[in-house]
C-alpha cells in the first residue's frame, strides 16, 4: 500500500466518520494478504468491525445517558438471598417483555433487599438492547419538574419524558412532597401509563402512599394507573446490608 493511497483512505474515512475503519484498515490488509482473502472478504471484515464497534459504543452511550448512580448488573445479584417473590418473577422480568408491552414494575419492600439493584440491572440490560432509559429518584424528578415549570420549558421536558422506553423512579417514599409536587408527579407518570414502562422502587406499601400525596383521591388514581397490568414485586425481607454487617461482626 502506497503512502498516497493510505493518506486518501484516512482522509475519506474521516470525512465519512468511520473511525474503526480508519484505525484498522492497515492491520486488516496485512491479515487479508496472509490469509489470501479476496477484496470482498477484506472489505466485509472491515465493515463488520466498524458495525460491531458502533453497536458496542451505542450501548455504552445509552448506559451513560441513562444516569445510573452505579452500575449494577443482574448477574451480580445474590439471587438465592432475594425475597421469594422476587426470585420467582425475576426470570420473567429479565426477558424485558414488559417494556415491549408498556407494563410497569413496582418493587415494594423494606430497605436493603435489592430493589434498586434489580431496577438498575433491568435498566442496564434494556440499554444493551437499544432501549432508551432514564434513571432518576422521585425527589430529583419533582425538582426537575418544578425547574422546568418555572423556566417555561415544561412542555419540552414532558415530550422527552414520554419518549423514554423505560423510566426508573427510585426512592419513592423517602421524602414527602407538597400538593404541587404531588400533582406534577401524578401528571407525568400518568403520561406514560399503558404506553411506556416505569419501574418504581418504594419502601412503602400502597396503603401508605397517601402519606406522601396528602390526597386520598389523587393517591388512589395514581396507584390505579401505575399498577394496572403491572408486576408488583414483594421485596420485604432481610436487608443485604444488615446481613453483611452481622457477618462482619462475627469475624
Amino acid at each position: 500500500m502506497t503512502t498516497e493511497i493510505k493518506e486518501q483512505i484516512i482522509k475519506y474515512s474521516k470525512e465519512l466518520r468511520l473511525p474503526t475503519f480508519r484505525g484498522e484498515f492497515e492491520a486488516y490488509a496485512v491479515e487479508a494478504a496472509k490469509q489470501e482473502d479476496s477484496y470482498e472478504e477484506y472489505l466485509l471484515g472491515l465493515m463488520e468491525k466498524e458495525f460491531y464497534t458502533r453497536v458496542e459504543n451505542r450501548k455504552k452511550s445509552q448506559i451513560r445517558q441513562a444516569g445510573f448512580p452505579q452500575k449494577h448488573y443482574l448477574h451480580d445479584l445474590k439471587k438465592d438471598l432475594l425475597p421469594e417473590n422476587a426470585r420467582q418473577k425475576l426470570p420473567l422480568l429479565e426477558r424485558l417483555d414488559f417494556i415491549k408491552e408498556g407494563q410497569n414494575i413496582v418493587l415494594a419492600g423494606n430497605p436493603g433487599t435489592g430493589k434498586t439493584h434489580i431496577a438498575i440491572g433491568l435498566g442496564i440490560k434494556a440499554c444493551q438492547q437499544n432501549y432508551k432509559v432514564l434513571f432518576t429518584t422521585v425527589p430529583r424528578l419533582i425538582t426537575q419538574l418544578r425547574e422546568s415549570h418555572s423556566e417555561r420549558t415544561l412542555r419540552k421536558f414532558e415530550h422527552r419524558f414520554e419518549k423514554y422506553d423505560l423510566v426508573i423512579c427510585d426512592e419513592f417514599g423517602y421524602v414527602s412532597f407538597d400538593k404541587q409536587g404531588a400533582e406534577m408527579l401524578f401528571t407525568h407518570l400518568s403520561l406514560r401509563a399503558g404506553r411506556k414502562s416505569t419501574i418504581i422502587t418504594t419502601n412503602l406499601s400502597f396503603d401508605r402512599w397517601s402519606e406522601l400525596f396528602g390526597d386520598p383521591v389523587l393517591t388512589s388514581a395514581l396507584v390505579d394507573r401505575l399498577t394496572h397490568k403491572a408486576y408488583i414485586i414483594n421485596m420485604n425481607g432481610e436487608s443485604f446490608r444488615l446481613r453483611e454487617t452481622k457477618e462482619l461482626l462475627k469475624k
